[in-house]
């Protein structure tokens, strides 16, 4: 049976758009899953937002992304992105990093250029690193990995710093360091995103950031593009917040909320997604 990792990089190479959803926890992963995308993205926004309820500003560690990496790995077997934000620290930080996250179970690691403590790619005030620090961290992150099929992802965030073309050379010179994937993140235009897979000759990834500063683009037309993956890293984040306050604002306002309502799953499909039938049978099993 194919590896996640070699399923990843069929998947990225065939450049077909595939859609990746990020999760933020076990659970949500295990939705995705169960809806069919073949992928998962382990969002550092969305375990930042979910688990502290802070925003996306380098408030998540390194044990943060890989305890939830590992609990993610246990219960979906898909391939999974993880992201790194900027590796934590310097390249042989960069190079635990990977090591670590190899370790929980990632498939793909994602290193960005933003100056330490980063923010997230669609927030105003970005500082990047030079491009010859991020050299370094590329291939402190290449030389890390253990399985020569693991993929490392190199997300520039210097097109709103230094302006697009900027972007471009620095996407190229990590391509030539040894990145597998290239994300070049926030981009503003229409223009913009048909130009960088007629530019560059990696795999990408499009960020389509729900209320964000990129359009949004379709998968259909991104794959016409050439793009690998496109990424909705908080979908499941934003549809989650929703839900709750709507299902929690019928509760406060009506003082019930059955399971009829339609803003609930139902108890059944709870305890199915959580894996419960396989369990009472284990439990059968060893008794």
């Amino acid at each position: 049976m194919m590896s996640t990792k070699k399923q990843l990089r069929t998947l990225v190479e065939a450049r077909n758009g595939v859609i990746v959803p990020g999760a933020f926890n076990a659970l949500s992963a295990r939705v995705i899953v169960d809806l069919g995308f073949q992928a998962i993205y382990v969002t550092g926004a969305g375990v930042t937002n979910m688990t502290f309820a802070l925003p996306d500003q380098a408030f998540m560690g390194l044990s943060d992304i890989a305890d939830h990496t590992a609990r993610i790995r246990d219960a979906v077997d898909v391939p999974l992105i993880v992201d790194a934000d900027t590796g934590f620290g310097n390249a042989l930080n960069t190079y635990q990093t990977v090591r670590t996250l190899e370790r929980a179970g990632a498939d793909c690691i994602q290193i960005e250029d933003q100056v330490s403590p980063k923010r997230c790619g669609h927030f105003s005030g970005k500082e990047v690193i030079t491009t010859i620090e991020m050299i370094g961290k590329i291939k402190a992150a290449v030389d890390a990995r253990r399985d020569p099929d693991l993929l490392i992802m190199a997300r520039t965030d210097a097109c709103a710093v230094y302006g697009f073309e900027a972007a471009l050379e620095r996407a190229q010179l990590f391509s030539e360091a040894g990145a597998d994937i290239l994300f070049v993140e926030a981009v503003t235009t229409a223009e913009e995103i048909r130009a960088l897979p007629t530019r560059l000759k990696r795999p990408q990834l499009m960020n389509m950031v729900i209320g964000g500063k990129t359009p949004i683009f379709s998968a259909e037309e991104l794959s016409g593009l050439g793009y690998g993956i496109v990424l909705y890293a908080n979908a499941a984040l934003q549809g989650a917040v929703s839900g709750m306050q709507k299902s929690l604002t019928v509760l406060r306002d009506a003082q019930r909320i059955d399971e009829d309502s339609g803003l609930v799953v139902s108890f059944t499909e709870r305890q199915r997604l959580v894996g419960k039938p396989q369990w009472d049978a284990m439990e059968k099993k060893y008794q």
